[in-house]
């Protein structure tokens, strides 16, 4: 039998890319396609694997991140208003006090009931990215770093970040919100890359057979500025009355801060801006805030007592909710 040498380096050919592709995806993409083969990767999640050539700060950047958007117009309507970048997770740590800050947003809505999704129901909301765009580390190289308020100095020193800057005050207050103990039923973990995170993520919703969704601006728009969304038909409801929520932190490389509450349903519905913009939105409702903070900013806003009723709120587009699929057992 001769061989079919032009179909034999065709083949060879078609393999060498196959291998150049796999090599050139980096290590936690590499996690993901093996532990979540049917798992589609969130845009929120791809665009933290590989570092901006035009940006060469960013790696350290984290100035921008401590928050310094304009402020607010006191006197203005709600509507085309900048309001200052908020911290992560910032009002939505459910057993804080609200802060000065915070209150500014009282026109926002930053929360709101479920019957506030029915289709022609209008909102004032904003849909910002955070300003820290630092991407993921490989786990073997996050591990390498300390993470713990107990080696600051030695934290400050591998960025090369003087103690008494501004960048140093961000990572400080990072590794405190990571720290800090989360409420009765609540479980918290800082996740410190990609693979971690699946990790972390999958374990407790003890499947792998799993939705990643974050918020997404369908259209170019202004999303620094609030406008009036309102809610269009095909409200969906994902599985489960457990979820899993990541909230992108500031800080030099990517930092997720993960947490798992039960009850909580996620919804995914259409927003349609007075701007014109479309978003496909994700919203968290948790379903007992019996444990919350009495003081907590979500019972100032809607005006209801803690364990009454389903507190509502939508994720900006760097977070990320873990559902199980509908298939799960």
């Amino acid at each position: 039998m001769g061989f079919h040498l032009p179909l034999i380096f065709a083949l060879l050919s078609l393999a060498a890319v196959a291998l150049a592709n796999h090599a050139a995806q980096p290590a936690p993409q590499l996690y993901w396609n093996s532990v979540l083969p049917n798992t589609q990767m969130p845009r929120t999640i791809s665009e933290l694997l590989h570092p901006d050539p035009t940006n060469e700060e960013q790696s350290t950047n984290v100035m921008n991140a401590a928050g310094n958007g304009k402020p607010i117009d006191h006197k203005g309507k709600p509507e085309n208003t900048v309001l200052p970048e908020l911290r992560i997770p910032f009002f939505y740590r459910i057993y804080d006090h609200p802060t000065d800050n915070q209150l500014h947003y009282k026109n926002v809505a930053i929360f709101f009931l479920e019957k506030d999704m029915r289709p022609g129901t209008t909102m004032n909301f904003q849909f910002p990215r955070n300003s820290n765009t630092a991407t993921f580390l490989p786990r073997e190289s996050a591990q390498l770093i300390p993470f713990s308020s107990n080696k600051l100095a030695e934290i400050f020193n591998h960025f090369s970040v003087k103690p008494t800057s501004v960048e140093a005050k961000t990572i400080k207050q990072t590794i405190e919100e990571c720290e800090a103990p989360g409420i009765k039923g609540e479980e918290i973990y800082c996740a410190t890359s990609l693979e971690s995170m699946v990790d972390f993520s999958t374990s407790k919703l003890r499947t792998r057979n799993v939705q990643a969704i974050s918020t997404e601006v369908l259209e170019k728009g202004a999303t620094m500025s609030i406008h009036k969304y309102t809610t269009m038909p095909g409200l969906k409801k994902l599985a489960g009355d457990k979820v899993v929520v990541c909230h992108k932190q500031n800080y030099p490389y990517a930092v997720f801060y993960c947490h798992a509450i039960k009850p909580t349903a996620a919804y995914v519905l259409s927003l349609k801006g007075d701007d014109g913009v479309k978003v496909k939105a994700v919203a968290i409702c948790h379903l007992d805030t019996s444990e919350w903070n009495p003081k907590h900013l979500a019972f100032q806003i809607l005006k209801v007592k803690p364990g009454t009723i389903p507190i509502c709120h939508f994720l900006p587009t760097d977070h990320i909710v873990w559902v199980p699929n509908h298939k799960s057992a």
